[in-house]
């Protein structure tokens, strides 16, 4: 019953301490909460809970604070996370509902996220190399250009111009117009639906199909397609709301300056969707795991005073990429964790084939 009763002291001083930036004391935990004990019996809990570095007190009489680890164990134990009001989620699902295409998707994410968080959003574009081909598509340009578009199962589309001067084909003929319609529907018939690693290794032998003489504009086409296929997405993130920083400055050790030079660098946030396995704090939603990074579990020094909200999204049971808030240790976690779940489940919607 006691470490219980310490488990909800800890809860409250989190709670008190994100709600009024004040570092909690005994006093203001007895007036504010009912556990039903005395206020001696509160001290010692806090005393406790202090030994084990849960707490700590920022001035020699000042109340307490929760420490990188007391926020952890609050919320490792979270019994539930806040849900959000049925007004919520129908603000979140026809803002995202209006998206055109996934560079929309992308922008309208980030923004909706810093918006409804006021922390900093951090959205990752899907990845191509976790991609399936969803469709491809062959259009003349006249005599000797022809457009490839490559569209994935994440919504990315990739578009591509081929000179086709050199391959003695001529596409504004009937020849060339159904040369081009084959094309594409041998190209569909080996590469829908499969991951593009294995899609392409599909189409290396699909020249042999054709005659010799339309053989130069099938690798043509081949040769773009790999192109697209190759490119790797995993490097690109869109951050917004970094002025948020700015009204919790004194939440951070020294300054915001850290934090800043830290989200400069997109690798550091690659590593922190990248960690969503292994760090699924917040359970699944879905099968989108969630998780919570805190303080010094980061994994860059400047983002030591900052804890990290994550969450992977996908179509169907493939997960292709992550978002998540960045913001001070001083989190309402509930809130926010609910938050970048509800948003990551319908970004994973929309991207549904």
């Amino acid at each position: 019953m006691s470490e219980e009763r310490r488990l909800a002291v800890l809860r409250a001083i989190v709670q008190d301490y994100v709600r009024t930036s004040e570092p909690v004391g005994s006093k203001s935990l007895v007036e504010r909460h009912h556990f039903g004990v005395s206020a001696a019996t509160v001290r010692n809990d806090m005393a406790i809970l202090e030994e084990e570095g849960l707490i700590a007190a920022p001035h020699t009489s000042a109340g307490r604070v929760p420490t990188d680890a007391g926020y952890r164990l609050f919320v490792d134990r979270l019994s539930a996370v806040k849900p959000m009001t049925p007004a919520e989620r129908v603000a979140i699902q026809r803002f995202l509902a209006g998206a055109v295409d996934l560079d929309d998707v992308v922008d309208r994410t980030v923004r909706l996220l810093a918006s409804l968080t006021h922390q900093v959003a951090i959205v990752q574009y899907p990845s191509l190399s976790r991609s399936a081909v969803r469709h491809i598509e062959l259009v003349a340009l006249g005599r000797d250009r022809l457009l490839v578009v490559l569209i994935a199962t994440t919504g990315r589309v990739e578009q591509r111009i081929v000179d086709t001067s050199d391959t003695g084909q001529h596409l504004d003929d009937p020849t060339g117009q159904e040369l081009v319609a084959r094309i594409r529907a041998a190209v569909l018939a080996d590469a829908a639906g499969l991951a593009f690693p294995e899609a392409s290794g599909r189409l290396q032998a699909l020249p042999e199909r054709f005659e010799p003489a339309e053989r130069d504009l099938v690798r043509a086409v081949l040769r773009t397609l790999d192109d697209a296929l190759a490119e790797q997405r995993e490097e690109r993130v869109v951050l917004a709301g970094t002025s948020n920083l700015a009204r919790f400055g004194a939440d951070f050790p020294t300054s915001i300056a850290p934090v800043l030079e830290a989200l400069e660098e997109h690798v550091v946030l690659l590593k922190l969707f990248g960690q969503l396995a292994t760090h699924a704090a917040a359970g699944e939603l879905r099968g989108i795991p969630v998780a919570v990074t805190i303080g010094h579990e980061n994994p860059h020094a400047g983002l030591a005073g900052t804890s990290v909200v994550s969450a992977a999204y996908g179509s169907g049971s493939e997960l292709v990429a992550g978002l998540g808030v960045l913001g001070p240790t001083r989190m309402d976690y509930p809130t926010t964790m609910a938050t970048v779940r509800a948003v990551a489940r319908y970004v994973s919607d929309l991207l549904e084939p």
